[in-house]
């Protein structure tokens, strides 16, 4: 049985993706789950998180988001059946590859897959629909009425924060990055309320946000990033610099941050303070890291598959990569942080 797994380059060198052979323990642990993978996302791998919080391996497996069916049950395992379709995210800290054939996966990080939704739709889109129902509803706590900014609204993350929060009853705005994205974006429906295009230079984001809101700013934005300085790559300069983000803040109003090295200095706070306004760091990974709270974390993800099976939230279609292409795949999303793939096994 054949994974992925990288190599963690030394220093700044760039990390490899190789295909490993791996296999399975003959006896299946009380609480874990045998599932035969069918689909399974690839998202960018977070070195520095997984250095940080202490595991170190000289392989790390790839590929965390899968969906498939139950093969074999452990004798604790009390909420799943063989033949039953699941979704999921592995833990950090999982010996397993999602490109696995088949995987053990405790029984708390899983939840039972709709009838009508996709293997191959619910393991591409999962993660960025938990990022976005983190940041609205732990962290933002939006309600009807509210008024949101989302910075690249037509990224994956994204399009999932615009659909749940208009279902929510949010006023939504947003901003595009190239001119397809615009028009995009003005056919999504249920529609938002403006979206503005920065491709342009993000000199036009203040002004357009204070004239639709009659100068009170937004309760919530979510941002993919921010520009910390003024000498930034080509791709970084379609991001808002964080004075703006500030300034685009209403009255008691609440930043929700992808950056995970933002910099805020005496006077940044001192306009927060003036706000009343909050910060938030996203970090999506606190839910598998942490068992504080795994009752939630799984009415979340039972939510979050319930939603896509209703129609409430559609991500954009994932075309399946094969498997003999998951090296090559997973290099190019590991260099262009906001793309994705799904693998279909």
């Amino acid at each position: 049985m054949k994974g992925l797994f990288c190599r963690p380059g030394a220093s700044d060198a760039e990390p490899k993706f190789l295909i490993q052979e791996t296999t399975l323990p003959d006896v299946l642990g009380g609480h874990l789950v045998r599932v035969q993978v069918k689909a399974c996302g690839l998202s960018p791998l977070d070195l520095k998180l997984l250095d940080d919080i202490g595991i170190q391996r000289d392989l790390i497996p790839v590929g965390r988001e899968v969906a498939g069916v139950v093969l074999q049950v452990g004798a604790q395992v009390s909420f799943f059946h063989p033949e039953d379709e699941v979704v999921g995210i592995l833990p950090l800290d999982s010996p397993y590859s999602g490109l696995c054939g088949a995987i053990d996966i405790d029984e708390q990080y899983l939840v039972q897959k709709p009838e009508k939704l996709s293997l191959v739709c619910a393991a591409g889109a999962l993660r960025d629909a938990l990022c976005a129902y983190t940041a609205l509803h732990t962290h933002a706590r939006m309600a009807a009425g509210h008024t949101l900014l989302v910075m690249d609204g037509a990224s994956s993350f994204g399009l999932m924060c615009i659909q749940l929060a208009c279902y929510h009853g949010v006023k939504v705005f947003t901003t595009s990055h190239s001119p397809q994205e615009h028009v995009f974006l003005e056919q999504l429906r249920p529609s938002v309320a403006k979206v503005i295009s920065v491709f342009n230079g993000p000199s036009d984001l203040l002004p357009a946000v204070l004239e639709e809101t009659g100068g009170l700013g937004v309760d919530i934005v979510i941002d993919s990033g921010v520009r910390l300085n003024e000498e930034e790559s080509e791709e970084a300069k379609l991001l808002p610099h964080k004075h703006d983000v500030i300034n685009v803040l209403g009255v008691g109003g609440h930043w929700v941050t992808t950056q995970k090295d933002l910099q805020l200095d005496p006077p940044d706070c001192r306009s927060l303070y003036l706000k009343s306004a909050s910060l938030s760091f996203l970090n999506h990974e606190v839910w598998t890291t942490s068992s504080a709270q795994q009752g939630r974390y799984l009415h979340i993800l039972k939510d979050i598959v319930g939603k896509m099976s209703a129609g409430v939230l559609r991500p954009q279609p994932e075309e399946a990569v094969p498997l003999y292409e998951a090296t090559v795949a997973m290099e190019t999303i590991q260099r262009h942080q906001k793309k994705k793939a799904v693998i279909k096994l």
